[in-house]
């Protein structure tokens, strides 16, 4: 990976290009955020920077991440995230990386923590379908038959079976950076990224980039 930076995801919105066509953007505040520590090969086995983003009370982080701060000398920051570069020249402690890291047209890959929808059936949650909604077939919304009997007696692991929903970590590959306004520290990506408004986002070079 080439570059990184933390974003909160703020919302979707719409913009038009050059020939008058819509274009569905997502706004993602982008940084600033601060270098808290720059790993190499030497010290740590590999190369990796851990960026610090959004603005916290002292009052509200725990002692070892107290220390961690104290000891870069840097102000505290709620979010830590940490991002394998191919190279770390250039970077130091208390730097700080901005909305400009990105340019219009770069490809670009956004993770983060999809929406929880709690726990739901196999219809929502598999895309199964129902059963005959007529009176008397006394079966609508079950998952159906195990397809398991006294061999081997259990129930494999893997059967599709109502459970908790959502709130897993996704990563949309090869979206397009439509423009980046420093004025306001936000980048418009062409599409949807996971998460809901507010979401904390880690946004990095795209790893399978095409042409």
């Amino acid at each position: 990976m080439k570059k990184g930076i933390i974003g909160r995801k703020v919302g979707m919105t719409q913009i038009f290009d050059e020939k008058g066509n819509v274009i569905p953007v997502t706004v993602i505040e982008a940084g600033p955020c601060t270098v808290a520590q720059v790993k190499t090969i030497e010290t740590d086995g590999y190369d990796a920077v851990q960026l610090g983003f959004g603005e916290v009370k002292e009052k509200h982080i725990n002692k070892p991440e107290k220390g961690h701060f104290s000891k870069a000398g840097i102000e505290a920051r709620k979010h830590l995230r940490e991002f394998r570069l191919d190279s770390v020249e250039g970077f130091k402690v208390g730097d700080t990386v901005s909305a400009n890291t990105f340019e219009a047209g770069e490809k670009i890959d956004v993770q983060g923590t999809s929406k929880g929808k709690g726990f739901q059936g196999v219809i929502k949650r598999h895309g199964q379908h129902r059963g005959p909604m007529g009176h008397g077939s006394m079966y609508h919304r079950r998952p159906g038959s195990m397809g398991a009997c006294s061999t081997p007696s259990r129930v494999f692991k893997g059967k599709k079976l109502p459970g908790h929903m959502g709130r897993v970590t996704i990563t949309i590959q090869n979206l397009d950076v439509v423009r980046v306004d420093m004025d306001k520290n936000v980048i418009l990506v062409k599409g949807s990224v996971p998460g809901a408004k507010g979401a904390i986002l880690k946004i990095k070079s795209a790893v399978k980039a095409t042409k």
